[in-house]
């Protein structure tokens, strides 16, 4: 019977112990919080996004470093398994909007409270408060870890589950990394992703807490275009958020880290600016003897009039019917591109996941083993791959886990 040591008990490391126990592995778990799964606690607002429905090929389009390398991981545990797996331990899913999975009951900790109980149930070892601070290796070969009071545990197989650095106060602080970097491995550039974005403009504070929905974003670095999606965001005291700036931190955020870039707002993608101008131009002759600022009442939320006001050059007080056709042209423009400039990233402290981590060079793609040390395993957000939100992230974890806890059983 292999002997299994697992460090982190997040949701790579939760699902890894169980699948190693499942194949009849001696399994220990050292995780160290007080107590299991704190970052799976407060994913997708408390709710835990735990994958996503679509097609299995649909998952690599969503992954957005390094996709091709999750090609055997995401066949050999997909996103129905992880269904099954939830269902069949007595934990019903919903799917909703963007076809994500979601526990039924909306709680995070029913994720974490199935996952503990078949651990438990399996008989894994579960050492909390109990950090790995050394893994050790001789001769290209896993031996053992040194915990963080001196102690030294032997084992056939580690998998490395430690996380990210996002979200420090969950416990994700880059141990993995400071253990691939003592062995050896490479340990590629890392920066906070799926986070909210800081801006220039001084009228976005203004809008804090203004949610828009069904908005089309396109973000340029000068002409060339590198991001657009349609969705909901929201404005804060900072910047920008909701989740698509997030979905748009993984794609732009090395680029904005050089230089500010220019986010355009679409409010009203689904009409083309002819329609725009008609709809505008029939709201101008309902409201002719009104004054501007009372006229434009239907076209958006209450709280960013005065700001579109602004925007617009329109003087606020005068008649819609002395407006001219230049003037009426340059506000359509306006809602159908309000340009922001993007400055930079908030910290790991609100990024949902990291981007980068152990390179994937370092790794083979079909055991999650590290090439130059046998029985040793990384799973995770510790590697360099991410996702956009939507459940992807998760679904990483479960898929690499799962490999990486089959490898673990037929170790030598």
């Amino acid at each position: 019977m292999n002997k299994v040591l697992i460090a982190g008990g997040g949701a790579a490391g939760m699902m890894a112990a169980v699948m190693a126990a499942r194949e009849g592995c001696a399994v220990t778990l050292f995780e160290k919080n007080e107590k299991l799964g704190k970052k799976v606690f407060i994913t997708g607002k408390g709710r835990c996004n735990l994958t996503n429905a679509c097609d299995v090929e649909d998952l690599f389009p969503a992954v957005k470093t390094n996709a091709k390398f999750l090609y055997s991981s995401f066949y050999g545990f997909t996103n129905q398994d992880v269904m099954d797996f939830f269902e069949e331990l007595g934990m019903r899913t919903k799917i909703e909007r963007g076809e994500r999975v979601f526990p039924l009951s909306d709680h995070s900790s029913d994720v974490i409270r199935t996952l503990e109980e078949e651990m438990k149930r399996l008989g894994v070892k579960i050492c909390l408060n109990t950090s790995v601070k050394k893994i050790e290796a001789k001769d290209g070969h896993f031996t053992g870890v040194v915990l963080s009071d001196g102690k030294k545990v032997s084992g056939d197989a580690c998998v490395v589950a430690t996380g990210g650095i996002s979200y420090p106060s969950t416990g994700s602080t880059g141990d993995g990394y400071r253990f691939a970097k003592e062995l050896g491995l490479e340990v590629t550039d890392c920066l906070p992703s799926l986070v909210p974005m800081e801006t220039q403009e001084d009228w976005v504070p203004e809008l804090q807490g203004l949610s828009l929905r069904n908005v089309n974003a396109v973000i340029r670095d000068g002409k060339k275009k590198l991001y657009e999606d349609f969705g909901e965001m929201l404005f804060t005291h900072y910047g920008v958020s909701g989740p698509l700036m997030l979905s748009a931190s993984s794609v732009i955020g090395k680029k904005l880290k050089d230089h500010p870039l220019t986010l355009e707002i679409d409010l009203k993608p689904a009409l083309s600016i002819e329609q725009l101008d008609q709809r505008v131009l029939r709201d101008f002759e309902e409201n002719h003897n009104r004054q501007f600022k009372n006229a434009i009442h239907k076209l958006f939320p209450a709280k960013l009039i005065p700001v579109m006001l602004k925007l617009s050059g329109i003087d606020p007080e005068k008649k819609v019917n002395v407006i001219s056709r230049e003037e009426r042209q340059h506000f359509v423009s306006l809602i159908k591109k309000i340009p922001v400039t993007l400055t930079g990233l908030r910290g790991y402290n609100e990024a949902i996941i990291t981007k980068g981590g152990v390179s994937v060079k370092e790794i083979d793609p079909g055991t999650m083993e590290v090439k130059t040390v046998s029985g040793l395993y990384f799973a995770g957000e510790v590697l360099d791959l991410d996702a956009v939100t939507g459940g992807f992230n998760l679904q990483i974890a479960w898929s690499t886990a799962c490999a990486a806890a089959r490898a673990c059983a037929w170790q030598k």
